[in-house]
């Protein structure tokens, strides 16, 4: 081999160097998620997108208010959101926010870590929830002002997953003989509104209670189609599901009758809560058989339950009265679990195409689906719209991110795991800036810049893309080419 064969040998070989680091580095933006058939895909590629999710709702529902949510606190996402990274997690569920605040920084915190958010539109707050038993009561313009606020806000941010337009408002007899058709038309309200006052159209869900009496006819009534009202169709449905607890299987949890349940099902369906903890310390084995190929046939993922202790004893962490962390032994079993399903080796079997529409009919098993509303509640409202701070997603710059809670294992002793927030995606490419984290002695973490030494020299390197380097080192070899 000449000397001149080796030279191009070796600029080739630098090229080619170059694309693979850059496939390493973050991707720009992050793609919406969109329902096609009975899947959730990726707006972008058309790949099928599964859920890997926990609930988080810090301090409970009861804990937002005019001041704040868990959203709207900078500090707080800082803290948790690398933990969820560390989970393996690619989806969190918020029961409840005040569109009144603002959401830029934690919603563009999350999309750089590669995580999307599935949001309820309701709250506990007065004239934000539907009432199950008394829903005309509750269905009126200050409700519907508060969910489409919610609606125009969070359609924004294309990590914005999903809506639920309810959790469990369907859980007796009771209410399920007042407040289905009161689900049913806010969800076409939620779509008419969005089709004139939001730049893309978000899937709207129902989160239901695992009860075999309700579950099954509120899923089918939720998808049917009528003529009249051809926009209250559910576009996905959520199963609050605590039947896998301790060590099961897919036949003993009764995950094979969930399955069968839905196999014919129009429309994508998910587990929106999961975690039994009659059986402690929890081992989430669910996991394993929710990413089955049984599963996968009918289910695209699930919500694990929930992110911090409250009073129920599902938390995977404790957060301390300084706003320290302390990691439960949940933590670390959710976390084996989760970062032990590769989702780009996963094979999904759910079918994309269209099943078309189910026409309503006149009952369902065990609900009243014939009361009669006034349709026309939020027709002023979704006409005119709404008045409401519009999210966007802003620059981050991580090196001024300081982090002064602690985290600690179990045990009270400092975690040392903790290596800072992992972009993912680059929302602003041209504002990045390189990071190294550091732990103190304490276990407290701090952002810090590389070495100003190296500053000057990367800046200058900077200013050329990977793509722009490749381009310069193939026209060498070309020019080498013809003068050899």
């Amino acid at each position: 081999m000449t000397i001149y064969t080796k030279v191009i040998l070796n600029l080739l070989l630098l090229s080619l160097k170059l694309v693979a680091t850059s496939e390493l580095e973050s991707k720009p933006g992050i793609s919406s998620i969109e329902v096609k058939g009975k899947q959730f895909i990726n707006s972008q590629t058309g790949e099928p997108f599964l859920i890997k999710g926990l609930a988080y709702q810090p301090g409970g529902s009861a804990d937002v208010n005019e001041d704040q949510d868990p959203l709207s606190e900078p500090t707080i996402c800082s803290r948790d959101i690398p933990l969820f990274q560390q989970l393996g997690v690619n989806t969190i569920r918020v029961y409840s926010i005040n569109p009144d605040l603002n959401h830029d920084y934690c919603m563009s915190l999350l999309a750089m870590a590669g995580i999307y958010l599935i949001l309820d539109v309701n709250s506990p707050l007065p004239n934000q929830h539907l009432n199950r038993y008394e829903p005309w009561k509750s269905y009126n313009p200050f409700y519907m002002e508060h969910v489409f606020k919610v609606v125009k806000q969070f359609s924004n941010y294309s990590n914005t997953l999903a809506f639920f337009a309810g959790n469990e408002v369907v859980n007796d007899f009771k209410s399920s003989q007042l407040s289905p058709r009161y689900v049913k038309q806010l969800i076409g309200d939620i779509k008419m509104f969005s089709d004139k006052h939001c730049p893309r159209t978000i899937p709207i869900g129902y989160s239901a209670a695992d009860d075999l009496n309700y579950r099954v006819s509120l899923s089918n009534y939720l998808a049917c189609y009528n003529d009249s009202t051809p926009m209250q169709i559910v576009d996905f449905y959520g199963v609050n599901s605590y039947q896998w607890c301790g060590q099961q299987t897919l036949k003993t949890s009764g995950y094979d009758l969930l399955i069968d349940a839905y196999k014919d099902y129009s429309r994508p369906v998910i587990l929106s809560e999961f975690g039994c903890n009659k059986v402690l310390p929890r081992k989430f084995g669910e996991i394993e058989g929710i990413f089955s190929q049984e599963m996968l046939k009918v289910f695209s993922g699930g919500l694990a339950y929930e992110y911090s202790q409250e009073s129920n004893n599902y938390g995977l962490v404790e957060i301390l009265d300084e706003g320290d962390i302390k990691l439960l032994s949940d933590f670390h079993e959710l976390k084996n679990q989760y970062c032990s399903i590769d989702l780009a080796n996963v094979k999904v079997e759910i079918s994309k195409d269209d099943m078309g529409d189910v026409p309503c009919v006149d009952q369902y098993k065990n609900l009243n689906v014939n009361m009669e509303i006034a349709e026309e509640l939020s027709k002023d409202l979704i006409e005119d719209g709404v008045e409401v701070e519009v999210g966007k997603h802003i620059a981050i710059n991580l090196n001024k991110i300081h982090i002064n809670e602690a985290i600690y294992n179990a045990d009270g002793t400092p975690w040392k795991d903790n290596t800072g927030l992992k972009v993912v995606y680059d929302l602003f490419p041209q504002t990045k800036e390189k990071t190294v984290s550091k732990h103190d002695e304490k276990g407290k973490e701090r952002k810090e810049t590389t070495d100003s030494k190296k500053k000057n020299t990367a800046t200058s390197i900077k200013c050329l893309s990977i793509y722009d380097w490749v381009v310069i080192i193939s026209a060498i070899t070309l020019l080498v080419i013809t003068m050899f």
